[in-house]
C-alpha cells in the first residue's frame, strides 16, 4: 500500500485539495447512523460507512468532507469499485466539480450504463450541453447499449442549443429502441421540440403517449406559451383539470402567463382561485405570476394587493411588481419600492434597473434617468447592458433630445439593437428630424429588411413634413417586395367572451348598432369642439377623407361597444397589438370626459389610464 502523503499529494495534484484539508480530517470523520451524526476513527469505518458520508456530502453539496472521502478511498485502495466511483463522480458533479467528476470518470477501467448516466446528466444540469452530447456519441461508439435516462438526459441538452436534427434523430433512436412511449423521454421530446419551436411534433408526442404524468402536462403547457400558443395553454390546461390533473406550480405559473398575455382576467381570477384553494399562493413563481398577471390586465391594485400578502420576498417578486408599476406610469411607486426593497436587504440588479429607467422614459424624467443610470454603475456595480442603454436612448429621446441620444448610441460599447435604431425612429417622427430618421432607418433596413414597421415608420416622418414623394416611394417598396404591415387590432373581454376588431370592421354581429353608437357619440364630441387629427393618417387626400378613415379605428370601435354592454361602474378595458393612434388617444380622453367612464387601454407599449379626460401618460407615450 503506497503511503498516505502520496495521495495527498495526488489529489492536491488531480483535484486541487490542500494538505490542511486534508489533515484535518485524516484521523476523524462525522458518520450519519441511526443515533445521528458521530465521530468515528477512519480506519474503523467499513465501505458502507463511506458510501453513505458521499452521498451526505453529495446531498448537502459539502465537497471538503466529500474530498476527503475520496482521499481515503484511494488509501484503502478501493477506487476501481464501480459502485464506489459513481459515488465519488456524483459528489463531484452535485458539488459543481465537473472537471475533478471527470478525471474520477476517465480514470475508471470499466464503466457501466450508470457511470456514463451520472457524467452526462452532470454536464446537463451545469449548463455543459455539448459536453453531454458529445459523452453521449461515445457512449454509442462504445456499443454499451443506453437507457431511456441517457436518451433523455441527452435530448434536454439538445433543447438547450436547439439542435433540431440530432434532436429527431434521437427520436428515432427512441422509437427503435421502443422507449418512445416511457413517459420520461416523452415528458424530453415534447420538450425539446417545444423550445425548438416545433410545437405540432411536440403535441403529437403528447398526443400519442399512453399515460401522462403531471409533469407531461406541465410540459405541454408550458411549450404552448413559449410558442405563444396562450389559448392552446388555456384549453389544454381546462382539458386536463376535467381529467382529474394535479396542479403544479410549474402548471400554474404557466397557465397565468398565458391568462396575462391574452390580458383574459376572469380567467386569471379563476386560476387564482385554484392557487389559493391548493396552497400555492406560497411559491414565488407562481405569486410573481400573478402580479404580472394583473399589471398585464390594467389591474395594478391587485398586482400590489399580491405583492403585499407575500412574506420573504425575493428578487423576483420586488421586480415584478416594480415592472409593474413602470408599464402603468406609476413612477413615484417604482421609486419608492426602489427604495424600499434595498431597506429590505435585497439590492437592485439589472432587471429593476431596466424598469426604472422604463419609468423615466414614460414619463419624460430625464434628469432622474441619468441619476440612475449613474447610480447602477456608481453605487450597485451593475454593469449596463444593450437593455439600458436602450432605455436611456429612449428617455432622451421621448424628450426631444434626439441628437444627443444618437450621440449616446455612436459612444456605448455595444452595437446598436434594431430596438434601439426604432426608438430613435420613433422619436424622430415624433420630433421632425428627417435626417436623424434616416439614418436610424438605413441601419434597421440592413438589420431587418422585412420588418414592415420600420418602412412605415420612415413614411411616417416623411408624410409629417409633407414629402408625399418619399411616402409614395416607401409604400410602393413595401408591395413591390411584399413586405406586410401588421393589421391592428383592439379586443375587449365582455362577459367571458373576446371580441376582436380591426378597421373599419364588417364582420362583427352587432356592428351596425355600434357604428350607430359611434355616430351618435362623435355628434356630442363636435359639439366640444371635437375634430379627427388628419396628421395621423398618412394617406395622400384631403382632409374630410383622412377624418373618414380615422373615423373608424379598431380602438373607438372596442370602445364603442363595451360602452354598450359593461356596466356604468365597470371600467372599458380595451388591449391593442399596435400603438395606439394620436387619434384614438385624443378621442379616448373626450369620451371618458363626455361618458363619465374610466378607459383603460393597454397597447404594444404601455397602459393609459383615462379618466375625466386625463391619461396617466401624461401625453409622453
Amino acid at each position: 500500500m503506497k503511503p498516505l502523503i502520496w495521495y495527498h499529494k495526488e489529489l492536491n495534484r488531480s483535484f486541487g485539495v490542500t494538505y490542511k484539508q486534508i489533515a484535518g480530517l485524516s484521523t476523524f470523520i462525522v458518520v450519519p447512523t441511526q443515533k445521528g451524526l458521530v465521530w468515528r476513527d477512519r480506519d474503523a469505518i467499513n465501505l458502507s460507512n463511506w458510501h453513505s458520508l458521499l452521498q451526505m456530502s453529495a446531498k448537502k453539496r459539502e465537497p471538503l468532507c466529500g474530498t476527503a472521502c475520496h482521499a481515503r478511498v484511494l488509501r484503502m485502495g478501493i477506487d476501481v469499485d464501480n459502485i464506489t466511483c459513481n459515488m465519488v463522480i456524483n459528489m463531484y458533479s452535485k458539488c459543481g466539480l465537473l472537471d475533478s467528476a471527470r478525471k474520477v470518470f476517465d480514470a475508471m477501467p470499466v464503466r457501466s450504463l450508470v457511470s456514463w448516466n451520472i457524467m452526462i446528466a452532470a454536464y446537463n444540469q451545469h449548463g455543459e450541453k455539448q459536453k453531454a452530447v458529445q459523452l453521449f456519441l461515445e457512449v454509442q461508439r462504445s456499443g454499451i447499449k443506453y437507457s431511456e435516462f441517457t436518451l433523455s438526459s441527452v435530448l434536454c441538452a439538445c433543447a438547450a442549443n436547439g439542435l433540431i436534427s440530432e434532436s429527431k434523430q434521437l427520436h428515432a433512436f427512441a422509437i427503435k429502441a421502443s422507449m418512445d412511449t416511457n413517459v420520461f423521454m416523452g415528458t424530453a421530446l415534447l420538450d425539446v421540440y417545444a423550445k425548438c419551436s416545433l410545437i405540432q411534433d411536440a403535441s403529437r408526442v403528447f398526443e400519442d403517449m399512453p399515460e401522462r404524468n403531471p409533469v407531461m402536462w406541465s410540459s405541454m403547457v408550458s411549450g404552448y406559451v413559449q410558442n405563444e400558443l396562450y389559448e392552446e395553454a388555456l384549453v389544454l390546461y381546462i382539458k386536463g383539470q376535467k381529467e382529474g390533473l394535479e396542479n403544479n406550480q410549474f402548471t400554474l405559473s404557466s397557465v397565468i402567463c398565458a391568462c396575462a398575455a391574452l390580458a383574459a382576467l376572469i380567467e386569471g381570477k379563476q386560476v387564482h382561485a385554484v392557487i389559493f384553494k391548493t396552497g400555492f399562493g406560497l411559491n414565488s413563481f407562481v405569486t410573481s405570476s400573478l402580479i404580472d398577471l394583473y399589471a398585464k390586465c390594467g389591474s395594478v391594485k391587485e398586482a400590489y394587493t399580491v405583492f403585499s400578502d407575500i412574506e420573504g420576498k425575493n428578487i423576483v417578486v420586488w421586480n415584478t411588481m416594480i415592472s409593474g408599476f413602470a408599464k402603468h406610469s406609476c413612477s413615484f411607486e417604482v421609486m419608492i419600492l426602489f427604495e424600499k426593497m434595498q431597506q429590505g436587504g435585497i439590492l437592485p440588479d439589472k432587471v429593476t434597473y431596466v424598469s426604472i429607467l422604463s419609468a423615466c422614459s414614460h414619463m419624460g424624467l430625464v434628469d432622474k434617468g441619468r441619476k440612475y443610470f449613474d447610480l447602477m454603475t456608481g453605487e450597485h456595480n451593475v454593469s449596463p447592458k444593450i437593455t439600458h442603454y436602450s432605455c436611456m436612448v429612449d428617455i432622451l429621446g421621448r424628450a426631444g433630445l434626439i441628437h444627443e441620444a444618437y450621440k449616446l448610441i455612436k459612444e456605448m460599447p455595444f452595437d446598436a439593437t434594431p430596438p434601439i435604431w426604432g426608438s430613435l425612429l420613433a422619436s424622430c417622427r415624433s420630433h421632425g428630424s428627417v435626417e436623424l430618421a434616416e439614418i436610424a432607418a438605413k441601419n434597421l433596413f440592413q438589420m431587418e429588411p422585412d420588418n414592415a414597421v420600420n418602412y412605415i415608420l420612415l413614411s411616417n416622418v416623411y408624410a409629417a413634413h409633407k414629402r408625399w414623394g418619399e411616402v409614395a416611394n416607401a409604400r410602393k417598396f413595401l408591395k413591390e417586395n411584399e413586405v406586410k404591415k401588421e393589421t391592428g387590432k383592439s379586443w375587449i373581454e365582455i362577459k367571458n367572451r373576446v371580441h376582436t376588431f380591426v378597421v373599419g370592421e364588417r364582420n362583427h354581429p352587432r356592428i351596425n348598432d355600434i357604428y350607430i353608437e359611434l355616430d351618435n357619440l362623435f355628434e356630442e364630441m363636435k359639439k366640444l369642439g371635437y375634430k379627427s387629427q388628419a396628421e395621423y393618417d398618412l394617406h395622400d387626400v384631403e382632409d374630410n377623407k383622412k377624418q373618414e378613415l380615422l373615423r373608424h379605428h379598431s380602438e373607438k370601435l372596442a370602445f364603442t361597444f363595451g360602452l354598450m354592454c359593461l356596466p356604468f361602474t365597470a371600467p372599458i378595458r380595451i388591449m391593442k397589438n399596435l400603438r395606439i393612434c394620436g387619434d384614438c388617444h385624443s378621442f379616448l380622453k373626450l369620451a371618458s370626459r363626455i361618458t363619465g367612464r374610466v378607459i383603460i387601454v393597454r397597447d404594444v407599449n404601455r397602459f393609459h389610464h383615462i379618466k375625466n379626460g386625463i391619461c396617466s401618460c401624461k401625453e409622453f407615450w
